[in-house]
């Protein structure tokens, strides 16, 4: 809402300034809620205001790449991890914590402030009434299904992104090879996401995004359970990174395909919202699991997650086929009034049959 009623740029400017203002306070933290203020509250606002608006405005400028392009906005995520990563190993060695915050806090003004003044909207008309959040539209099951896949996925890529250098050192590998398996990780996020988003285009943006999701829960059980050694971890952090992005790069994609495009920006709010809860706790519910009984917990809570997301996206996929059914029914003028009305009765029934679950086509 406050993207719509102040402008796109304005949000990015303040997001861009609110992540500064968090990056110099953190340096010059000295108990445990100058950082739940600097980094909690004021870095989450800045991510919020300057990432969001973003990734929202992108799909109205793009039809049949639509995608590629919202992977190869998202990929800049996986690039940036990677550099950070390295760069601010080396300039804590160099600088110390303190300057090293205030350094990136310089860097990302510099390069956040350009990026938000020359960012634009799409010019097309839009109505008023498709400009603001309604609570109510959770009742569309195409974007409570969204939500879910974006929920149970976030729990297993936090979770994931976050307990790998840990997952190193209970292999009894160093911290520098931890880091490299992070760095690896990043690295398959900078390339997979414009393929995820090319291949997406080509054979359906539900489709890939499905096979993607479950393809991770695989890799978890396949490699990262019997990963012990170094090599093996970094085949695994390199290919599932290509991959457990794949809602990030795909979710504007998908929502603009479900709700339309003039509706992505609202809904993707209403998403983000639905997305409080697992960004907030993945990271302690990995921890508790692995306290427990150790990392195997921690890697069937990850891949059962991306499996759930997976399950979630082939719902998904049914209810579109079936919405595109009747619209084409619609448009033919094919079903009565009454009938309509019987088939308004019956839909969820029958958007989940047994056909529709297996049907095949391009979504």
């Amino acid at each position: 809402m406050v993207h719509r009623r102040l402008g796109l740029r304005f949000v990015m400017v303040l997001g861009t300034l609110l992540l500064s203002v968090a990056l110099v306070g953190s340096s010059f933290a000295s108990k445990i809620w100058h950082l739940f203020l600097s980094q909690g509250v004021f870095f989450g606002w800045g991510m919020g205001f300057l990432y969001l608006p973003a990734l929202s405005a992108l799909p109205a400028w793009f039809s049949s790449k639509r995608s590629l392009a919202c992977g190869l906005a998202a990929s800049g995520a996986g690039m940036g991890g990677l550099l950070y990563n390295l760069a601010a190993g080396y300039a804590v060695q160099k600088i110390g914590v303190a300057w090293s915050y205030r350094v990136f806090a310089l860097v990302g003004l510099a390069v956040n402030l350009v990026c938000a003044l020359v960012m634009k909207e799409w010019g097309g008309s839009s109505e008023h009434n498709h400009r603001y959040i309604r609570i109510h539209e959770f009742k569309h099951l195409g974007l409570i299904l969204i939500a879910l896949w974006g929920i149970v996925t976030e729990f297993g890529y936090i979770t994931l992104l976050y307990s790998l250098p840990a997952y190193a050192a209970s292999i009894e590998l160093d911290t520098q090879q931890g880091s490299m398996a992070s760095a690896m990780l990043n690295l398959g996020l900078v390339v997979g996401r414009p393929l995820v988003g090319h291949f997406s285009d080509q054979y359906g943006r539900i489709n890939v995004s499905m096979a993607m999701t479950g393809l991770c829960g695989v890799l978890c059980f396949a490699l990262w359970m019997p990963a012990t050694s170094y090599g093996l971890l970094l085949a695994f952090a390199t290919l599932v990174g290509m991959i457990c992005g794949t809602f990030w790069s795909a979710v504007s994609a998908v929502t603009a395909e479900v709700v339309g495009v003039q509706r992505v920006s609202p809904a993707f709010s209403l998403i983000c919202i639905a997305l409080v809860a697992p960004t907030t706790f993945a990271e302690p519910a990995a921890l508790t699991l692995s306290t427990w009984s150790g990392y195997q917990g921690t890697q069937i809570f990850v891949a059962c997650m991306f499996l759930a997301g997976s399950l979630c996206l082939w719902l998904l996929r049914s209810w579109q086929l079936f919405v595109i059914e009747r619209k084409g029914r619609l448009a033919r003028d094919e079903e009565s009034s009454s009938h309509r009305e019987l088939l308004s009765i019956v839909a969820y029934m029958d958007w989940i049959s047994v056909r529709k679950l297996f049907l095949s086509g391009r979504v």
